[in-house]
């Protein structure tokens, strides 16, 4: 087997590059800076330029499956402009692989998986989301999802397998929105948002990691959330991060408008709800290594 990722230097790319190559698994990888392109063996960088729909063909040499995790992070200032990256980088990203893969028609992909993110389900405290649900969350990360998957389904016009990976709270030390977590905590000035009743549906980056790969290797279709099997609301996420870095929490929970004040429309991510089920892929076989927040944190 041989994979081309996108996205293979980011935080959860890396981690599917290092499980692919632990594996014996050939990776090709698309990389937008050319100082980032290195050959060794089973592991070789192609350039691409999505922007300008741009893209090295010889990536898909001997390429039998594709993992799309190309994006501009949510976790930044939503400004209008920035806004527009977020969509676009994921679109732009999609539709050149679309293009390349259509004008190709020797090459040898014949699957795709890509990520997506949770932020499309309705926040609400009392639902427990599965992958049918049709309600789409009326915020910017609502639309998001909604048009990356559209993007993502197109593919299945040229004959792939088409597969995505719903996202949730992704923990890791490296990056992501975990240190970011940490740090108040860590220096006491950490405490729960809102009411701390929101859910938070979390996922260790080794078992998202381990998702990808197991959708692959058993040619799995359709849509799968990338979360673990227990959920928790923040209050508790909050309190297992203090007890780990043996914090206190003293401090009030922080208002949602001092959030807003602060990051603007994109606080929003730190008080949606979204109470979401691992029950779809564990229905597949697929078993997680960290089904408990604690023991997560602790190998994060």
């Amino acid at each position: 087997m041989k994979i081309l990722i996108t996205g293979a230097t980011g935080l959860i790319g890396s981690e599917i590059v290092a499980l692919c190559l632990n594996q014996n698994i050939a990776v090709n990888y698309l990389t937008t800076r050319k100082e980032k392109i290195v050959s060794k063996d089973n592991y070789q960088g192609f350039y691409w330029n999505p922007k300008k729909n741009e893209i090295d063909t010889n990536a898909f040499n001997g390429v039998t499956a594709i993992i799309n995790l190309a994006g501009a992070s949510v976790s930044k200032r939503w400004t209008p402009a920035y806004k527009q990256e977020i969509i676009s980088s994921r679109v732009d990203s999609l539709q050149t692989l679309y293009s390349a893969l259509e004008k190709n028609k020797n090459n040898t992909v014949n699957s795709i998986v890509s990520a997506s993110g949770i932020g499309v389900y309705p926040s609400s405290f009392e639902n427990y989301y599965n992958e049918e649900e049709k309600e789409v969350d009326a915020s910017f990360l609502g639309e998001v999802v909604t048009i990356w998957e559209k993007e993502i389904n197109k593919f299945k016009q040229i004959g792939l397998e088409v597969s995505a990976v719903r996202i949730g709270l992704v923990l890791s030390r490296k990056g992501g929105a975990l240190p970011e977590i940490m740090k108040p905590i860590k220096y006491y000035v950490g405490a729960p948002f809102g009411t701390g009743m929101h859910w938070q549906s979390w996922i260790h980056i080794t078992d998202l990691s381990r998702i990808f790969l197991h959708i692959l290797k058993n040619n799995l279709a359709g849509v799968y959330n990338g979360v673990a099997p227990n959920p928790v609301i923040n209050s508790k996420f909050t309190k297992q991060v203090a007890k780990l870095l043996d914090r206190p929490l003293f401090l009030p929970n922080v208002p949602a408008f001092v959030m807003k004040m602060i990051l603007g429309e994109m606080s929003y991510l730190l008080y949606a709800s979204q109470r979401v089920s691992s029950k779809k892929i564990q229905e597949t076989g697929f078993n997680f290594v960290y089904s408990s927040l604690y023991a997560a944190l602790e190998k994060a």
